[in-house]
């Protein structure tokens, strides 16, 4: 079925019929996955001359052309508020077809275009395509999702003796079924087939629905019994997986890992081959040699010169036993290997080796002295090195995908370029803010001149400092005398840091309260002036002021910027800070990893007995325990010993169905599997996507602190803004500029005298003689990469990376008049001005003025009126 000639249809029936479309029609979310975004068609624009151009073509053109296409588009969907406007650089597509164009040519009987049925269907789809984009139907969605991971995560060991609870599950599962079931045919509907089934996360769904189905009609039929049904009812852990797909920053964190699949699966080929070698040499060196002679009393090893061999052990009545972890064949080799590269259990196993003699021999302590070496060599290249491998994988990951999604922009700009494309960018996201005004009473504004003083918050930050160090002097079983020597320490802070609340409060009036630093330092003081007055009442109905004492060393971090001599800190502040959203989507996805697992590992060992690794507070009997074990070891911790207690098949009772009872046996397999998944998933992939990110944006932040400008340097650079424009006008006089140029800070100060750098700056000047704060960050930039041996000669093709800021009367002037002025140049006459201004409507013709400076020497001030580039704009030459 042609489903947009049914939709053109469609349309020319709408546009007949009397009534206005609705005002309130949903526009197209572009977020919602497995939607049409996926399968993104180019918008054709008509040209002046008839032709059509693509948006490809339209990122080229120029800025009268795209202004010309935005009218006419404009003109299009028309100035009333009837028309339905989808978001700018987007158009409005309706659903695909739902099966491909072969199925029709095949089966002509479903191609019912021109038929009313055809048309009633065409309209159900859309309005079903509408639904799933709605952010409501898919927030509903999210919310099931949610509902039915709980419901999962209450399915734990003391669910039998609450027969309601289990009435609720059992009733909440069917319906989380039938509620997936009917979204997945909605969507079905809406997108088509072949959509749908080309959408890797649209599959994603469709196996974990399909499971659930299956188990659902199992259980109607009366199998629910039957073995293979209770084991694909375990895969109903996988339904938080449906989560992953409808939050955007866990996408991104996918999207990136399955991008590292190859590389990580020739990493762990690697790995495996690597470690085959040793594998096989360890079957050979300790091949049934690991077994020993135990004392069944005490369970400690006779020596071997009272007990020789397995003969003599079994005549005095012990056990011959062998170790959990052995090289007996490759599959154990390979898990003992494993344990080794973890740095888990390891020592056990080494030990073993070095004490092994011959088959049937009693070990005997360091015996095989040599072995050592086998271990040293293979921690060395098994360990330190090919597991270390992943780190550098996922670190070359990144790098690609960040090239890939540089954007067409970037990828045709040379590195200069770019640096100046992210300087913008961050230019770009600041404005500068309305000064606190100075009280005009004199014992106020001279107290507001201390506290507003850079001095005054360092010694305030050495106070917190003294404070936190004689916190550190807290201990237990302190004497009496010590007591009370700290207790009046902690109130002469406290009567600093109350002295600094109020003279911040004088000084600054109503403005204090605008500040949250401010709100949190008066809360800190009120709590800590209480604590003093109150503090078991304090202590126990609230925070500990104690607490929030120490919470106040953050401020720190604010005052680092003041410190010159800190670069090195600041750029790790702003490495951290850079990685936090990445760092926190990545923690999103190891916290779905590890409720996945837990809904497993309760499944498979929820009854196993608290053994080894197993114990009371760690287990897989209820969720939350087993949250905190796999968060455990998800940094590899005691891993090994949880491994012995969930394959240990000796000493237990086996599950009797018939009577109810599960048992409590461990199993080898599931229990290998289990553990090995979750540690290469947790431990090797995601915990090293960490290093990898922040050693990444390390390495970014730092390059931005040595070749580029940061958001240090523009926060500075407004604060010191501030002081000549209180008001927050955003604009300076000229007369303004030099001063304001030298109290800069590094790297964008210039010195004194800068009154010819200032004109070779080519900075506007606006009407009433005043400079605008970006024009001249602008040329601050500029300037910065010029001193860098990076001159940006041509910024007119990166003009477009400019955010569209807020410019409150902004208007350039002709301002090369005024610097001739300043320079000590003549002015020009009226007719000389006339004649300029004749000239500025040509193409072809220059402006130049003769500038003569104190010293008597000339310059040339060439300019270029019809330069779009603020750099371009002029040239100084000496005469």
């Amino acid at each position: 079925m042609n489903t947009k000639k049914l939709m053109n249809n469609l349309q020319q029936m709408k546009e007949q019929e009397p009534e206005v479309p609705k005002k309130d029609e949903e526009t197209l979310s572009m977020k919602s996955y497995g939607s049409h975004t996926h399968y993104p068609k180019q918008k054709r624009i008509p040209n002046e001359d008839g032709s059509e151009y693509d948006e490809d073509e339209k990122r080229d053109m120029s800025k009268e052309d795209l202004e010309w296409i935005e009218d006419e588009e404009g003109e299009e969907t028309g100035e009333g508020e009837q028309a339905v406007q989808a978001p700018k650089g987007e158009e409005e597509e309706y659903p695909a077809d739902c099966m491909p164009p072969r199925f029709y040519e095949r089966f002509p009987v479903f191609n019912v275009d021109d038929t009313p049925f055809g048309v009633a269907w065409a309209n159900i789809r859309l309005k079903t395509f509408r639904l799933i984009e709605n952010k409501y139907f898919e927030s509903a969605v999210i919310i099931m999702i949610l509902l039915s991971s709980l419901a999962l995560a209450l399915e734990d060991v003391h669910l039998p003796q609450n027969p309601v609870l289990t009435d609720i599950l059992f009733y909440m599962d069917r319906i989380f079924t039938v509620i997936f079931f009917f979204e997945m045919l909605i969507k079905w509907l809406a997108l088509g087939f072949v959509a749908y089934f080309t959408n890797a996360w649209c599959w994603l769904d469709f196996v974990i629905v399909m499971v659930s189905l299956i188990n659902f009609v199992a259980a109607l039929c009366g199998a629910g019994s039957v073995q293979a049904f209770k084991t694909m009812r375990t895969l109903r852990a996988l339904r938080p997986l449906r989560a992953m797909s409808r939050m955007q920053g866990m996408r991104i964190v996918v999207n990136a890992l399955v991008q590292a699949i190859p590389s990580i699966f020739n990493v762990l080929l690697v790995c495996l081959i690597f470690w085959l070698i040793f594998a096989i040499m360890g079957v050979q060196l300790f091949n049934g040699k690991f077994h020993k002679c135990i004392d069944p009393e005490d369970g400690s090893r006779p020596d071997f010169r009272i007990i020789r061999n397995k003969v003599e052990c079994l005549a005095n009545n012990f056990t011959w036993e062998n170790s959990v972890m052995n090289f007996d064949h490759v599959g154990k080799a390979y898990l003992c290997l494993f344990q080794v590269a973890t740095f888990k259990g390891w020592i056990g196993i080494m030990n073993d080796a070095i004490d092994s003699r011959e088959i049937d021999d009693q070990p005997h302590r360091e015996t095989s002295f040599a072995m050592y070496v086998y271990f040293v060599i293979f921690i060395i290249f098994g360990s330190f090195f090919t597991l270390n491998l992943f780190i550098g994988v996922i670190i070359d990951n990144f790098n690609e995908q960040k090239k890939k999604s540089g954007g067409s922009m970037e990828m045709f700009m040379t590195e200069d370029q770019k640096k100046y494309y992210a300087a913008m960018k961050k230019m770009g996201n600041k404005k500068p803010i309305k000064a606190i005004p100075k009280p005009r009473w004199k014992a106020q504004a001279i107290l507001f001149d201390v506290v507003t003083n850079q001095k005054f918050d360092m010694i305030i930050m050495l106070f917190i400092g003294l404070n936190m160090l004689t916190m550190t002097m807290d201990h237990y079983q302190m004497s009496q005398a010590w007591d009370n020597f700290l207790s009046v320490v902690n109130s002469i802070f406290v009567a600093i840091f109350t002295c600094e609340c109020f003279m911040k409060m004088f000084a600054l009036r109503h403005h204090y309260f605008t500040e949250p630093w401010n709100l949190f330092d008066l809360v800190v003081v009120f709590l800590s002036i209480a604590g003093m007055l109150l503090s078991d009442l304090i202590e126990k109905y609230f925070v500990s002021p104690t607490l929030l004492r120490v919470v106040r060393v953050a401020k720190v971090g604010r005052v680092l910027r003041l410190v010159k001599g800190a670069k090195g800190i600041r750029t790790l502040l702003f490495a951290l800070a850079m990685s936090l959203p990445a760092l926190f989507n990545i923690c999103l996805l190891l916290f779905l990893v590890m409720f996945i697992f837990s809904i497993f590992g309760m499944s498979f060992f929820m009854n196993v007995k608290l053994r080894a690794g197993l114990t009371d507070v760690y287990n897989f009997q209820t969720f939350g325990q087993s949250i905190i074990l796999l968060f455990q070891m998800s940094t590899s911790a005691g891993w090994a010993e949880v491994l012995d207690g969930i394959i240990n098949e000796e000493e237990c009772d086996d599950p009797e169905p018939e009577f109810g009872k599960a048992g409590d046996c461990g199993n080898t397999t599931v229990g290998i599997a289990f553990l090995l998944a979750y540690l290469v998933i947790s431990f090797l992939i995601i915990i090293n996507m960490y290093i990898a990110v922040i050693l990444e944006n390390y390495s970014q932040a730092t390059e931005e602190v040595q070749e580029g400008l940061t958001d240090d340097d523009y926060d500075m650079y407004y604060e010191i803004w501030a002081q000549f424009d209180p008001d927050g006008t955003q604009y300076i006089r000229y007369d303004q500029l030099s001063d304001f140029l030298d109290v800069l800070e590094p790297p964008m100060q210039i010195h004194k005298p800068n009154k010819y750098k200032i004109i070779s700056m080519d900075i506007p000047i606006c009407k009433g003689d005043m400079m605008y704060c970006v024009d001249i960050l602008d040329a601050l930039t500029k300037d910065f990469f010029a001193r860098k041996g990076n001159a940006i000669e041509e910024a007119v093709e990166i003009n477009e990376v400019q955010v569209a800021l807020d410019r409150p009367g902004y208007e350039p002037n002709a301002w090369r008049k005024h610097k001739n002025q300043q320079a000590g140049g003549s002015q020009p006459s009226e007719g000389q001005e006339g004649g300029s201004k004749k000239e500025d409507d040509t193409d072809e013709n220059l402006i130049s003025s003769v500038i003569v400076d104190e010293e008597g020497s000339h310059k040339v001030l060439i300019q270029n009126p019809r330069s779009k580039s603020p750099s371009l704009a002029s040239h100084v030459v000496d005469v």
